[in-house]
């Protein structure tokens, strides 16, 4: 049975707060981009990392961003549009408007206050006889980057259901309530009362559905210059820069984190070996402070390689280090209780024990060494991996 829509005069309790997070799915990360982070890495220079990523801003800040506008028709989506845009109903490319449906395939626009940004005109949801799930599988609206849902005079099921949809693909998205002029001039309590009201009402109807705080703007495409236009254009730029660099920062986290890993893995091959022990000078291969120091090494992550980082980003090392499990033996041991156990006393005395019985007793205390230093390796590389993603929005903002 369908939900009644609640009244636009109606008071409701105070409204609930929460995030949207969203995602991208195109690849803004250039092969060049990438193999200059992946040379950087190899090289264990982690400056070189800050220079690869502000070099790849420059494209992050031109990249595509689609933007859908959807609602059930009649709402104003493409006289919302035109305003938006800053173009009138009967210049050049102007989105079509009229009393009967005129949008019956997605339209994009260009947008000249934000290049490489194509809006999208989709048909309301009551442009045709189709269902809700075949008209969000029509529109494709995994596409998307982000929604503007279009209400006036009620905020239907249908409405809702589409920003669950947009909600479950982890996108951001807007609620414009268009028409707002008609409102002031038949409203029956005072302007600001009513203007609570249609906010308060639409954030009750998608708690009740157990959705998170939409962001929501009250506007009249008549006037751009009035009401939430002139917010709504700043939240819009503010967001589709935040696209752009999330889905730079998720290209650039999987492609360090891929470099990491697989050097961890060549590392863990050759541990144990007497080439890896005479390569890194790891004389003792018990002594897991000389081991820590060489790990930091060949990852970037000794004090001397921090220092540039933090030079470079005018930022103090300590920013960097104090996020470090690893900063030194001490903090090691102190946060990770087996390498701990395996470093007391006891161990030690297991050590001795074990050196007196052939074969068994030298397989057990290799197999007990390379632990140790498998699992320092890991601690170092998850740091590293830490410091990088610090780096990385570090750099963006």
């Amino acid at each position: 049975m369908t939900q009644p829509a609640l009244s636009l005069h109606t008071a409701l309790p105070t409204p609930f707060t929460s995030a949207v997070p969203y995602h991208k799915s195109w690849n803004i990360l250039s092969k060049p981009g990438a193999m200059n982070i992946e040379k950087a890495l190899e090289e264990r220079k982690l400056v070189k990392v800050v220079s690869a990523v502000r070099e790849t801003l420059k494209t992050a800040s031109s990249a595509p961003v689609s933007i859908a506008v959807t609602g059930n028709s009649g709402n104003g989506m493409s006289s919302f549009i035109n305003a938006l845009r800053g173009i009138g109903h009967g210049e050049k490319d102007a989105a079509p408007t009229g009393v009967v449906r005129t949008t019956q395939i997605p339209i994009h626009y260009s947008f000249s206050h934000f290049p490489n940004v194509e809006l999208w005109d989709l048909p309301g949801t009551g442009a045709t006889t189709q269902s809700l799930e075949t008209y969000l599988e029509e529109m494709q609206f995994s596409k998307y980057d982000l929604f503007i849902i279009i209400a006036s005079e009620q905020f239907s099921m249908n409405l809702v259901k589409l920003a669950k949809v947009i909600q479950g693909q982890g996108k951001k998205f807007y609620i414009v309530w268009t028409k707002l002029d008609r409102d002031l001039s038949t409203h029956v309590v005072s302007k600001e009362q009513l203007l609570q009201n249609i906010q308060e009402n639409i954030q009750v109807i998608l708690q009740n559905e157990g959705m998170c705080e939409p962001i929501i703007f009250l506007v009249s495409s008549f006037d751009p210059s009035l009401h939430d236009f002139p917010e709504l254009r700043k939240t819009l730029h503010r967001d589709v820069c935040e696209i752009r660099y999330h889905a730079l920062l998720e290209n650039l986290s999987d492609t360090c984190e891929k470099v990491i890993n697989d050097k961890a893995i060549t590392l863990q091959r050759q541990m144990g070996s007497e080439s890896f022990q005479d390569t890194f000078g790891i004389q003792n291969a018990d002594h897991l402070g000389k081991c820590l120091n060489v790990y930091h090494s060949l990852f970037g992550v000794d004090d001397e390689s921090l220092q540039e980082v933090a030079q470079s980003m005018g930022k103090p090392m300590e920013e960097y280090k104090t996020i470090m499990k690893s900063q030194d033996l001490h903090t090691v041991l102190t946060g990770d209780w087996a390498l701990s156990w395996m470093n007391c006393n006891t161990a030690s005395y297991l050590y001795s024990v074990l050196s007196y019985i052939p074969i068994l007793g030298n397989t057990s205390i290799q197999y007990l060494r390379g632990w140790n230093q498998r699992r320092l390796l890991d601690i170092v590389v998850e740091d590293t991996k830490t410091i990088l993603k610090k780096i990385l929005k570090d750099a963006i903002i």
